[in-house]
């Protein structure tokens, strides 16, 4: 089960309702969430056991697919409803910033290390297939010598009753 942070579910919620009343499937496709969690916290919501306004998780404690998501949303964003939806989500314009640095960084790591396995593996099957050629190789050469002392067999019966 994955755990979003309060100010990334009070975010969607936040979208759901007045001005812009998105509905859920619509939210859940832009932000990665199934519906079916959006639809919970909106009852929640309804029948008073959840706050939007309850204490915020530190910004720190994001998720790396919410930090994702807040980047691509506040590239939407026109420079006149920047400050505003910078507010509205706890956010400084740092903390996009610094994200964004942190997922070039990962996915280059990533990068780097899909290269590095994708180099062992081929390695790997390189020497597999070299194995695999030695093997049968010698598959082959045994069943000749089998063949060989069949025919050597027929040729030159043993005669061990005499």
């Amino acid at each position: 089960m994955q755990r979003y942070s309060k100010q990334f579910r009070n975010a969607i919620l936040q979208k759901m309702i007045r001005p812009e009343k998105r509905s859920a499937p619509d939210l859940a496709a832009e932000y990665g969430v199934s519906a079916a969690t959006i639809y919970g916290w909106k009852s929640k919501l309804k029948d008073g056991t959840l706050n939007l306004m309850a204490d915020d998780v530190s910004n720190k404690d994001r998720s790396p697919s919410e930090k994702f998501a807040l980047v691509l949303e506040a590239r939407r964003i026109p420079e006149e409803e920047y400050g505003e939806w910078l507010r509205r989500n706890g956010l400084h314009s740092e903390h996009i910033t610094l994200w964004e640095q942190e997922l070039r960084s990962t996915l280059d790591n990533d990068s780097g290390a899909h290269d590095q396995q994708l180099k062992d593996v081929r390695k790997e099957l390189k020497q597999k297939n070299k194995e695999l050629q030695r093997k049968e190789k010698a598959i082959a050469e045994m069943a000749t010598i089998i063949a060989l002392q069949k025919k050597t067999a027929l040729l030159f019966p043993d005669h061990e009753d005499e």
